[in-house]
């Protein structure tokens, strides 16, 4: 298969090269025409073909190093920090065209990676400075005399503590899906009783003890969580732990958006292949536009769209649904946001048992 871009294109480097030493050779040979018929003196003549020759090279060297000089003016920059600016010409119908492009991209590339940076420093600051804050007036309260170590007083210094250790817990995912140290430990597994776990340990942590609970951050009680698994005995093939992951912070996504008294509704099916699952996470909130639903699993994106947030929930940290992608990508299956009448609806689908080939 040939590489776009590998042969020879009419305005390619290759080409311009090839017709400067066409047109130098047309031109000396014409100057030697000349000079037979008029009997001029070879010297004049090797001398009037090496100026043309020249001038002709200085005008092609000219257009194809002025790009090679604001490429490297503009890559000094990248490498000192500065990703705004860009190549231009980046249009050509040549190399320097594609290589104008590609270091667009890079810039590109590096410029998204430092915001992305900075809004990592600037959400963990905002989300650790919340609870320590509210931790540490505890705690000053109770040295001070204010109020006395009481079991209601030293439950709001454990839901400080546990919303701090799920941040961190937040930022080691991360730092394992970056560092690709994660191992799939799939086994086989009932779904109904699976789930159902899942959605009773999010209903019991936001409706008794109003603490944000392992599957997500949210501390509604107004959001109804409803299962639908069929059949009923249902099996899969998954890293359950991973899977948790994916459940819980779609879940979690779901209520943050949920209207007052809304509906989040988790379908579980039987997939294409052995042992596969077929997932849906259904809310009822203001849904996704279809500009917008392929960067919903891009770190630290919260959304462009106003929420219905409900009592105790936040915006998080917008790395939910990038963490879910990455356990769902590591099981070798596909997720994304699909067409609905109402809400947000995001399929799953994980491959079950690999068969082998041959």
């Amino acid at each position: 298969m040939t590489r776009p871009g590998s042969g020879l294109r009419p305005f390619s480097v290759k080409a311009k090269l090839g017709t400067l030493v066409v047109v130098s050779v047309f031109i000396t040979t014409g100057l030697l025409m000349v000079a037979v018929r008029t009997r001029t003196e070879l010297r004049f003549i090797t001398v009037f073909s090496v100026i043309a020759t020249l001038l002709i090279t200085q005008f092609v060297a000219h257009g194809l190093t002025a790009p090679l000089d604001e490429m490297t003016t503009v890559a000094r920059s990248i490498s000192h920090g500065d990703y705004t600016r860009r190549v231009s010409g980046a249009d050509r119908r040549d190399e320097l065209g594609d290589l104008a492009q590609t270091i667009n991209r890079m810039a590109d590339d590096l410029e998204a990676v430092d915001r992305h940076r900075k809004e990592l420093v600037a959400n963990v600051s905002h989300e650790l400075r919340t609870p320590i804050a509210a931790l540490r007036a505890v705690l000053e309260n109770v040295v001070d005399g204010v109020s006395s170590a009481d079991p209601e007083t030293m439950r709001t210094a454990l839901k400080q503590t546990e919303r701090l250790g799920r941040l961190v817990e937040t930022l080691l995912d991360l730092s394992r899906l970056d560092n690709g140290v994660v191992t799939l430990k799939a086994r086989r597994f009932e779904v109904w009783p699976y789930l159902s776990g899942v959605l009773k340990e999010a209903n019991l942590a936001a409706s008794h003890r109003r603490l944000p609970s392992g599957s997500g951050n949210h501390t509604r009680k107004d959001v109804h969580l409803h299962l639908d698994v069929s059949p009923p005995e249902l099996t899969a093939h998954a890293d359950t732990e991973r899977l948790h992951q994916v459940v819980a912070n779609l879940i979690d996504n779901a209520v943050k958006h949920s209207p007052p008294h809304g509906r989040v509704t988790v379908l579980a099916r039987r997939g294409a292949g052995p042992e596969s699952l077929a997932l849906e996470v259904l809310d009822e909130g203001p849904g996704i536009p279809e500009s917008e639903r392929h960067r919903v699993f891009e770190r630290f994106n919260r959304g462009e769209v106003p929420s219905p947030h409900g009592p105790g929930s936040d915006g998080g940290t917008g790395l939910g649904l990038a963490i879910a992608r990455w356990a769902v990508d590591l099981h070798g299956g596909r997720i994304g946001v699909a067409e609905s009448a109402r809400g947000c609806r995001i399929q799953v689908t994980l491959p079950g048992i690999r068969q082998p080939r041959g």
